[in-house]
């Protein structure tokens, strides 16, 4: 970090591509522009860059009283991600007899272009601007010979005709760049791909984790990029089997299926009388909490293995597993107050989807939330090495008052009328279980899809009317020997 007598020496030149000086302490834009530019460091010279908060143009002191609130306000950026790549920087306070002066010092990135909201800014002196064609080309190529991991690297033998390029324009782009640049953007699908990390100009190939992210088969490249779902019954694996489901395809299209899934199928709800007038709700597993562990094994695993990530359910709990170890600076001391990233580029693209929302602040939450309903904390488990493992218990608020339908306590027998009776589904529930069964066998039929669903053809029929008019499903092909596409 930059020194006091560094500083003053500063404070005495005039700005450069290296030192922005402002007196402005809530223009957030500004701050992150210029960050943003600082980690881009178009020139190369491999400098730090500074963010002077507290100073005129001039090098004079506005008479700033730094309190924690700015600090804290200044220091987020860094995971906010709303700057990525995710900025490499520091932030210290400095105390002057004219006032205070706040100092973010930015790290050259490796893995230029960095983008605020869409836009990759830069530096050329003093001046601050969004990167020309010519510049954002300079900041890839400087990627390209960075290459550290695994998801940044060319998946050789592969072709733009591998990835789902149609997903890629509709749901991917708009998301990740600006709506202005994108409209102005002329350059061919490769080129703006590899500005975002996603294809080896140099090998002319995508890169391994545009496979995972929008790849058509990635399987066939990376044996082990799914997701598998196992219902036990009993305590542990000896029991048997009563639900299974392989979340394959590329992340772009299984992360929506697996966040439906885990809210209808896992975060289960049952209201719990705390009173006689009053009831509050608790689920079996809360749903953000299990979806943030969830996504975090997802993100954090390590893709060159032909295994899956595990998501274990039980009796009594859930069991999360990824293969891939704590990985860089994380150690099981330092765990979770430090983050590195096996994944960068797949990290910032399910920041961009989505499904992260703000970096090293996850686990955190997650334990307050099982908390709150009643799991107790989360069991990390980081004595596999190859592998981590993170342990769901199930709520004991949720078993309270009798509630817990999966118990080994002998249930009372019901009366042969009550027998008869259907539990009740919501028709969203039913219409996701339809749109399920399709994915793992198109070629089923309505007669097929009433009896596995327990409801009456007409009712099948309704729904499958419904989910076509809406556009989530198609059928292809003669009427008897056709199949279901499923087009979300």
């Amino acid at each position: 970090m930059i020194t006091k007598p560094q500083l003053i020496h500063i404070l005495s030149t005039t700005e450069s591509a290296h030192v922005e000086r402002t007196t402005s302490t809530d223009n957030m834009d500004k701050f992150c522009q210029a960050i943003c530019a600082f980690s881009n460091d178009v020139s190369g010279s491999g400098k730090n860059g500074y963010l002077i908060i507290g100073a005129h143009d001039n090098g004079g002191l506005s008479g700033l009283k730094v309190d924690d609130q700015l600090l804290l306000k200044i220091s987020n950026i860094r995971t906010d991600g709303n700057i990525l790549p995710q900025p490499v920087m520091n932030v210290e306070k400095f105390i002057f007899d004219d006032g205070d002066v706040l100092v973010a010092e930015v790290q050259p990135s490796e893995f230029p272009p960095v983008r605020y909201r869409g836009r990759i800014w830069v530096r050329v002196g003093p001046r601050k601007s969004v990167a020309t064609e010519a510049e954002e080309k300079i900041l890839t190529e400087r990627r390209l010979s960075n290459i550290h991991t695994f998801d940044a690297m060319p998946c050789l033998g592969t072709t733009t005709n591998d990835l789902d390029v149609k997903l890629i324009e509709k749901e991917y782009l708009p998301k990740a760049v600006a709506e202005d640049v994108l409209t102005e953007d002329k350059r061919g699908i490769e080129e703006q791909l590899a500005s975002l990390g996603f294809y080896d100009l140099r090998y002319n190939c995508p890169t391994n984790g545009a496979i995972v992210l929008f790849g058509r088969n990635p399987e066939r490249y990376l044996h082990g990029s799914y997701i598998q779902y196992v219902r036990f019954k009993g305590k542990d694996r000896a029991g048997d089997i009563i639900n299974e489901h392989k979340f394959a395809g590329n992340l772009c299209r299984v992360l929506p299926k697996i966040d439906t899934f885990i809210e209808t199928s896992i975060a289960q709800k049952r209201p719990i009388p705390v009173s006689v007038l009053r009831e509050e709700t608790f689920s079996k597993y809360p749903y953000w909490a299990t979806r943030e562990l969830l996504m975090n094994a997802i993100m954090h695993r390590d893709y060159e293995t032909n295994a899956p990530v595990q998501f274990y359910e039980y009796d009594d709990r859930i069991e999360i597993q990824n293969p891939g170890g704590l990985y860089g600076k994380v150690t099981p001391d330092n765990f979770p107050n430090v983050s590195d990233y096996r994944n960068p580029f797949i990290a910032e693209a399910m920041k961009v989807l989505g499904y992260v929302n703000r970096f090293s602040r996850g686990v955190y939450r997650v334990q307050k939330e099982l908390m709150e309903n009643g799991n107790g904390k989360a069991v990390f488990d980081f004595s596999l090495v190859t592998a981590f493992k993170v342990i769901e218990n199930i709520s004991e608020k949720y078993l309270e008052e009798g509630f817990g339908a999966e118990t080994t306590q002998e249930k009372p027998k019901k009366s042969p009328r009550k027998a008869q009776e259907k539990p009740k589904k919501s028709p969203r529930k039913i219409e996701e279980e339809i749109v399920m069964i399709m994915e793992s066998n198109p070629q089923v039929t309505r007669k097929e899809l009433a009896k596995k669903l327990d409801r009456t053809e007409d009712s099948i029929r309704y729904y499958l009317r419904k989910l076509t008019k809406a556009g989530i499903i198609e059928h292809e092909g003669p009427t008897k020997s056709g199949k279901w596409v499923i087009k979300r």
